[in-house]
């Protein structure tokens, strides 16, 4: 391996142990509960069959950091105590995330993900699709377990419209003048509503008031927000041995995410149609020279700034709720998110 390439994967894995170490602290208040969740996570996608059992298990390695199940047991203990609704919820969370990232994976033909291949890449594209199917209809099933239908009729809903959220955007993908209105709501269905959901459902299962359930709800709906932004930054400036994900994927898809629609905004009617031409013929020369349009203006920097705008605005949501270390790793969590490199 060159010197050079040697040092990328050296600091790639210096950044993702201090991201876990960072994740680590924050998490600590619900440590327990998370391994609780996990262990669930693992006897629920075990299979008879081999092969279902080979896959799912990768799948279950795919899923990441935790954050959403973190979101949810975090609003519950800061709210009042975990029970086993919320640990039965959280894993039920994290296979609907789970399942939306196999057929995200599919649209953007990626083929890395956490550092591991992809299941369309180690698969196929068949295999990515019932597998998905199969994460929905597990969570749905283990959803209905619980005592009240609150939960599975909350992310059933939450989940039809993160999938909404992901048609519109297939349906915007090529729409150069696409709106920052138009994604914005794209971004809050796909991805906000299911951290919204998390922080609502961990405040409702630990019996808290309207208001506070409420308010965890915004929280987690900013913070989802920013948390999109952040990713689409990333798929832009990032670097895949460092995020450990295919990135590009945005541009080769032709979608507008908010910092080409800012550049694009800055332009002139005529740099506009150059901009149009080079975002219309994905390549890797076209992606370099639109990195180097997005470098010289402030589009990035501004982008940014919305990210570091709705982290502020999920801070704002907590700030008259009561302290105590789960609300502390709450507003934590808006700063690992607003600066993620992975």
């Amino acid at each position: 391996m060159p010197a050079k390439e040697r040092i990328s994967m050296s600091s790639a894995r210096t950044a993702q142990s201090n991201t876990r170490a960072v994740l680590a602290k924050l998490f600590s208040p619900i440590a327990n509960d998370l391994k609780k969740v996990d262990h669930l996570l693992q006897s629920e996608l075990r299979h008879s069959d081999p092969i279902i059992d080979e896959i799912t298990q990768h799948a279950f390695r795919l899923g990441g950091k935790r954050l959403r199940p973190a979101l949810l047991l975090l609003s519950a203990q800061m709210a009042g105590e975990v029970n086993d609704s919320h640990r039965i919820l959280a894993a039920v969370v994290e296979m609907v995330h789970t399942a939306t990232l196999v057929h995200d994976d599919v649209l953007d033909e990626a083929t890395l993900r956490r550092h591991e291949d992809t299941i369309n890449a180690r698969w196929n594209n068949k295999t990515s699709i019932l597998l998905g199917d199969f994460l929905f209809s597990h969570a749905f099933y283990l959803a209905s377990t619980l005592e009240t239908t609150m939960g599975c009729r909350t992310i059933g809903q939450a989940t039809n419209i993160v999938c909404a959220g992901e048609l519109r955007q297939t349906a915007a993908s090529g729409d150069f003048d696409l709106t920052q209105e138009s994604y914005f709501q794209i971004i809050d269905a796909k991805t906000a509503e299911l951290t919204a959901c998390c922080c609502k459902l961990g405040a409702y299962y630990a019996n808290a008031n309207e208001d506070l359930i409420r308010q965890l709800e915004v929280y987690g709906r900013h913070l989802g927000i920013a948390f999109q932004i952040a990713d689409d930054l990333l798929d832009l400036e990032g670097e895949e041995i460092q995020t450990g994900k295919s990135l590009g994927t945005d541009l080769m898809h032709l979608k507008m995410t908010l910092p080409l629609i800012r550049l694009r905004d800055q332009l002139s009617i005529r740099e506009q149609c150059e901009l149009k031409q080079l975002i219309a013929a994905p390549n890797p020369e076209n992606h370099l020279q639109i990195l180097n349009w997005l470098e010289s203006s402030d589009a990035i920097q501004n982008a940014r700034n919305e990210a570091r705008h709705h982290t502020y605005l999920a801070s704002e949501a907590l700030a008259k709720t009561p302290n105590n270390p789960a609300k502390e790793s709450l507003l934590e969590l808006t700063n690992v998110v607003s600066q993620r490199d992975s």
